[in-house]
């Protein structure tokens, strides 16, 4: 296992990222700011991931037109969500078609709030899969979130389905399944996004140049 493809689904970000609504704005909570936010989170999460050297491919899911717009100007293959509507579905979606197109592909989960992000990091969590795989002792490997609770990375090895179990308490319910927890450092990997708490770790950490750049404070202020 040398590559991964990996998906990243994106909602509509009308109704993404509820908890942050007023990040962006000072409490104000504007639709437009929030969806500027939202959008600046999957931005960044995009950009680590495309600087990775061990992704071959990604894939976005998302059914938001201005998503797809964004994304697809800096060369980011972008596919509507399917019939069934949710996070795994998305998952589950985008890992079969990956698998369409080589069905030897060990396949990724990413979540789409990691604005922290570095690439290198996702490149270890990779590898410390990989080898996980080789060993014969799982075929499938999760990344916890920061709490322990969550996962913001969920990876199969060349043959072994997804199985994306994403949702509040999410670890427990990948671990029962099967997957094995990953133990790096990994910072930016394991700080996902849902609350201003968590916003303002991942700025600690250091934001992609998008989230940086929505939540910078205006010239005229």
């Amino acid at each position: 296992m040398s590559t991964v493809d990996l998906v990243v689904p994106v909602k509509q970000l009308g109704v993404a990222k509820s908890r942050l609504r007023g990040a962006a704005d000072q409490g104000i909570g504007a639709a437009d700011a929030h969806a500027r936010l939202a959008l600046a989170l999957a931005h960044d999460t995009v950009a680590a991931v495309r600087a990775s050297t061990m992704v071959r491919r990604l894939v976005v899911i998302s059914s938001d037109p201005v998503v797809a717009a964004e994304l697809c100007a800096v060369g980011v293959e972008v596919v509507p969500d399917g019939p069934v509507p949710g996070l795994n579905a998305a998952y589950a979606g985008g890992a079969a078609l990956l698998r369409e197109h080589d069905p030897a592909a060990a396949v990724g989960a990413l979540q789409a709030d990691l604005p922290a992000l570095r690439p290198a990091e996702l490149d270890d969590a990779i590898t410390a899969a990989a080898e996980l795989f080789a060993s014969g002792r799982a075929g499938r490997a999760f990344c916890s979130d920061a709490e322990g609770t969550g996962t913001t990375f969920l990876l199969a090895a060349p043959g072994v389905g997804l199985d994306p179990l994403f949702g509040v308490g999410s670890a427990l319910r990948h671990r029962e399944s099967g997957a094995q927890p990953l133990h790096g450092e990994w910072p930016g990997l394991r700080r996902d996004v849902d609350t201003g708490d968590d916003l303002r770790e991942a700025m600690d950490l250091g934001l992609g140049e998008h989230t940086s750049s929505v939540l910078a404070p205006s010239p005229h202020h």
